[in-house]
Parts: C-alpha cells; structure tokens; sequence
C-alpha cells in the first residue's frame, strides 16, 4: 500500500499550475481531493513522477452566480461545498442531490468536482446532473482556454479530451430557463457507501400553461462508458401535455437506449429495467415540481 516515490508541487497560482503542467507533461498528475488518484496510486495502477496540488490556487475554486447568466463552479471546489450551497440547491437541484450522495462526509469534504469529472468514472455522481443542465467544461493552457460541453469532454472510461499540458479549471453552468426543474436519482446494491448500479438525471421544463413540456434532457449514468443522453424520450415528451401515460412511454424508451453490462453490482437486465423505473419516477417528480406540487 506503499506510494510510488514522487516529486511533490504545490503552486499557489494559476500560472505556476499550467506552467508545472506543460513543463512536466505526463509524467505529471493533478492533485485535487486525491481521493481517486490516491487509491489508484496504492494500488499501482498509477506512478506518476510528479504530482501537482492545486488545493492552494484560489483561481481554481469556488462557487460564482450572476442572475441572467447562470454560474461558475471551480474544478478544485469541494463536493461538501456544492452540496451545502445555497445557489445550487436552488438553482440547479439535481446537482445539488448528486453531490450529497456522493460517497460519504469525509469524502465529500475532501473530493472535488473537478476530480469526480476527470476520473471518468461510468457510475460517477455528478457527470449526468451536470449534463442533463447543460454545462461546459473550461480547459486551461498556457496557450489559453477552451470550452466544449461536458458530454464531450468525457469519451469513455476513465478517458476525457484533456491535452497534454491542459488542466480542467471550471465548469459553466447556463441560467436555468424559466419554468425548469431538475432532478436526479439512483439505485445501488444496498443504502450504503456503494457505487451506483444506475444513476439519472432530468432537466425539464414547461410551457407558460403549465402542462406542455417545451424542454427535455435526460441522461443516464452507469449505462453506457460516458453520460448517455436519451434521444428518443424528448421526442416524445416535447411539445405535449405531461402524462402518466407519455413518462411511461418516455421510460420505457430511455431504457431501451441505454447499454448497460453486466458486473457484480447489477446485471444488464435489471439495469435496463431501474432506468425506465428512475426515469418514471424523476419525470413524474420534476413535472409535479414545475407544477409548484413538492
């Protein structure tokens, strides 16, 4: 359980991060939480040279709201302080419910957003809120910055479009439009500290009526290597008054999309299975929620 030997940074400033980071290149890893990295370290699955502690650079934290134009998470913000914030409960409510489901209080205190996004992880918590609302990631360099939504920043299992030299340094989050509600679920082995078997979020809002949907994004997580995003349920539910009947026809058809595995935490069947059920549920949840119901 030993570490490999290592050389150790702790910048305390952005451009001292990206330059450690160009400099050193793969030889180098990002240190946030370290609550992945560290135990892939343990295990020797990874041995970097180099690690580089970002905890210290305040341009990389924190939680930034602006009414008309929506918030800036910082990649080193810890998981505990996006579950406790104010704006995101209110704002963005299914991130807010994935960050407090997200292992336990020691590790929410310790974990950060932007660590649970590179890690990549197929069961992660907070990669399909944060799609589902629609956020981008900001990628930093020595030559600049660039953006792409988070459904492509991640490619697949433990795979993203980090660059050489590049550094994930927040995330943005678009205003909600008026009259949208999220919500987000999941299902594990048991109540406990577990890896999801499934998790899903949706992003849905209403028409000034109060009953025709006129946006719908739903995404699955622990399905398929990356957030799955369902094509086929809001073609069903767009443009049409909510119904027990359309959310079960939605369901149903979101399941059919997604392609899970098989492995010890669930079968491929009873996956497919919990995401028709969770995407009922959660359908079913933020209509009622638009509607001023809970």
């Amino acid at each position: 359980m030993f570490l490999n030997h290592f050389e150790y940074f702790a910048p305390q400033a952005a451009k001292d991060a990206l330059d450690l980071c160009d400099r050193l290149g793969a030889k180098a890893k990002i240190l946030a939480g370290g609550t992945d990295l560290l135990n892939l370290m343990k295990d020797k699955l990874l041995k970097p040279e180099y690690l580089i502690d970002i905890n210290n650079v305040d341009e990389f934290k924190g939680i930034f709201y602006e009414p008309g134009k929506g918030a800036v998470i910082g990649a080193a913000t810890k998981i505990s302080e996006i579950e406790r914030s104010e704006i995101i409960r209110e704002k963005y409510f299914a991130l807010h419910q994935a960050a407090g489901e997200l292992g336990s209080v020691q590790v929410r205190n310790m974990a950060t957003i932007g660590g649970n996004i590179c890690n990549a992880s197929p069961a992660a918590e907070t990669p399909t809120p944060l799609v589902a609302l629609g956020a981008k990631v900001v990628i930093s360099s020595l030559s600049g910055d660039r953006e792409m939504p988070l459904e492509e920043f991640i490619l697949g299992n433990g795979e993203t479009a980090l660059a050489e030299g590049e550094i994930l340094t927040k995330f943005l989050l678009p205003e909600p439009i008026s009259g949208s509600v999220s919500r987000y679920g999941y299902i594990g082995l048991r109540d406990a500290m577990e890896i999801d078997a499934v998790n899903l979020a949706v992003n849905l809002a209403l028409g000034e009526d109060g009953r025709i949907i006129k946006q719908l994004k739903l995404v699955m997580g622990s399905v398929f290597p990356r957030p799955l995003v369902s094509e086929e349920a809001p073609e069903i539910l767009i443009g049409k008054e909510f119904s027990a009947e359309l959310a079960e026809e939605a369901a149903r058809a979101a399941s059919s999309e997604s392609k899970p595995i098989s492995d010890i935490r669930a079968s491929a069947e009873y996956r497919r299975e919990i995401v028709a059920v969770l995407s009922r549920r959660l359908l079913q949840e933020a209509f009622s929620a638009a509607q001023g119901e809970v």
